[in-house]
């Protein structure tokens, strides 16, 4: 149990979950008192066609904690949880899952974890009740490769539930599915990261909206993810350290071709050698690996200096303690960027 005061953020990223919002939000607000949580919920309706978003409306009358967020369309869960984060107060940010497969009874643990000196608790999921063969194997796999290449080794990359000072993640912007790559992130910017086990239900009502085919988008965000953890400042260091692999090689397959020429270990006759056709293109590749670092400096430079946007798009906030239709209810239009 927490022993400090201070405001937790809770998020939870909701697509079509009707059947499930009632009653996550009242074991959310029912661990909050029962622990003495000073808590803001924040429920990210990301384009749901359910009447996900009446029901909400209808519970913020109950609770006044509940803050809804409301998107044009379906962004995704990462563009979700990025609208959450953006608009969380609290200095303490926990998300978690809709689909009532995360307990809410793991806050305290994840908070009194946080406690003893952590930035960032991630859940574990280890009586993971999901498939077999569609769920757990493809996420055990793209768990050890994620650690294996992030350095930062965790079970559950996956879990949504997860908690972090606001100060570890305020300036990382979200893209892809990169929300799960977040305690990796942090760790590269000098958090203190641990994972605790946390208790998983298997999906009661509702139907989920994972499948194998996120598993190849996991991967390729990997891909990103490391680059921008390794060489977003310094992106030459990868372009021409290949260019210069490529130039070596090819310096490499001219000193061979010689070779044959004056020592008569060949015909004499470098025409006809493939060797002649593989250094030159070798050459040719280092030269363009070097350019795009070159090119891919001056985009850093700009990417860094420019003002970045945001990947959704706000439809409405109806804070708490504000009616319905009251023009107090704040909207937020294209400002916000473009996904």
């Amino acid at each position: 149990m927490p022993q400090k005061v201070r405001t937790i953020s809770i998020i939870v990223p909701l697509f079509n979950e009707r059947d499930n919002v009632r009653e996550l939000v009242e074991n959310i607000v029912a661990v909050g008192r029962e622990n003495t949580i000073d808590m803001e919920l924040i429920m990210v309706d990301d384009g749901s066609t359910d009447g996900t978003i009446d029901l909400l409306q209808q519970l913020q009358s109950s609770y006044d904690s509940l803050k809804i967020i409301q998107l044009r369309r379906n962004f995704g869960q990462t563009a979700a949880l990025a609208a959450g984060f953006d608009h969380a107060h609290g200095e303490i940010i926990i998300p978690l899952d809709g689909d009532l497969q995360n307990d809410p009874a793991d806050i305290p643990k994840l908070l009194a974890k946080l406690d003893e000196g952590y930035d960032v608790v991630s859940g574990w999921r280890r009586r993971r009740k999901d498939s077999l063969l569609t769920r757990k194997v493809p996420s055990r796999m793209a768990n050890f490769l994620i650690g294996v290449i992030t350095g930062v080794r965790l079970h559950d990359y996956g879990c949504t539930l997860k908690a972090y000072r606001r100060d570890v993640v305020e300036h990382i912007n979200l893209y892809g599915e990169m929300h799960r790559f977040l305690p990796a992130i942090a760790s590269w910017s000098g958090a203190k990261v641990t994972e605790i086990e946390v208790t998983h239900h298997p999906r009661r009502r509702g139907k989920s909206k994972y499948g194998l085919n996120r598993t190849m988008k996991v991967l390729l965000d990997l891909v990103t993810v490391k680059f921008l953890g390794s060489f977003s400042t310094r992106p030459l260091h990868i372009f021409g350290g290949i260019g210069l692999l490529a130039m070596l090689l090819s310096f490499i397959l001219g000193v061979i071709m010689f070779y044959q020429k004056y020592a008569g270990a060949g015909d004499g006759d470098m025409t006809d050698s493939p060797l002649l056709l593989m250094s030159a293109m070798l050459l040719m590749m280092s030269v363009q690996f070097l350019l795009m670092g070159l090119l891919a400096e001056m985009m850093c430079r700009t990417y860094h200096e420019s003002q970045s946007k945001s990947t959704y798009i706000v439809r409405r906030i109806y804070e708490p303690g504000v009616k319905k239709n009251s023009p107090s209810t704040s909207e937020e239009g294209s400002d916000n960027g473009e996904a």
